[in-house]
């Protein structure tokens, strides 16, 4: 598919810089909500301070992590290949995102509590979950790079990486089972996944099918 010289100007010079600042936005913002708390303004964060944080850094990562999924049916959809190279940004934005949403729960909810995060972890089915998506984006984040790339071979570093789609699950299943309502943002998430989902099924369906047919 042809694209104009201005698109392939944007995706070569502002797609990166652009993007970054997309993902820093959220973190911008909450922290312009903590300066208005913290200076006794009106802010959007409430009473419950802490959980109001860390809800919002998990939201947050959770739709990073869905764009993460969205880029390559967009690329498929568009055939706007440059799209394609903000997606290791992205994927880090995720597991950033992701690890300060634990953080912020084990500072603002546990007080650095050790013993009462594995309390959590043990009993609250949904903080287990969460806890494995964490735990499974830690080698993603880790091998994010074209030194692993090299080192691990496309073929290995594709295979590992397809453990977004059970991340994604996981970070799903535990959001909708900590607001135990079936409305709201959770259920959207839920319902962007699904979407995301059945089109990676329906590209595998195809792609197994086709070399049988050109056999035929």
């Amino acid at each position: 598919m042809a694209h104009s010289p201005l698109l392939r100007a944007f995706g070569k010079h502002w797609l990166k810089p652009l993007t970054l600042v997309a993902l820093i936005a959220p973190l911008a913002w909450l922290a312009y909500q903590w300066a208005l708390m913290l200076a006794g303004l009106p802010s959007d964060m409430g009473w419950n301070v802490g959980q109001w944080t860390h809800r919002y850094l998990g939201d947050t990562a959770i739709r990073v992590l869905l764009v993460t999924l969205a880029i390559s049916p967009i690329r498929d959809i568009t055939g706007w290949a440059p799209i394609a190279i903000i997606r290791r940004r992205v994927g880090l934005a995720a597991f950033f995102y992701t690890a300060l949403h634990l953080l912020a729960y084990f500072w603002l909810d546990r007080s650095w509590s050790l013993p009462g995060l594995i309390e959590d972890v043990t009993l609250r089915t949904y903080i287990m979950l969460g806890m494995a998506a964490l735990t499974l984006m830690i080698p993603l984040a880790l091998t994010s790079n074209n030194s692993s790339i090299k080192k691990l071979g496309r073929r290995t570093w594709d295979r590992l990486h397809w453990l977004t789609y059970p991340v994604a699950i996981l970070a799903v299943a535990h959001n909708l089972l900590m607001v135990k309502i079936v409305e709201g943002n959770p259920t959207i998430h839920a319902v962007i996944l699904g979407v995301l989902l059945l089109w990676r099924l329906g590209r595998w369906v195809i792609g197994k099918f086709k070399p049988a047919q050109v056999a035929a």
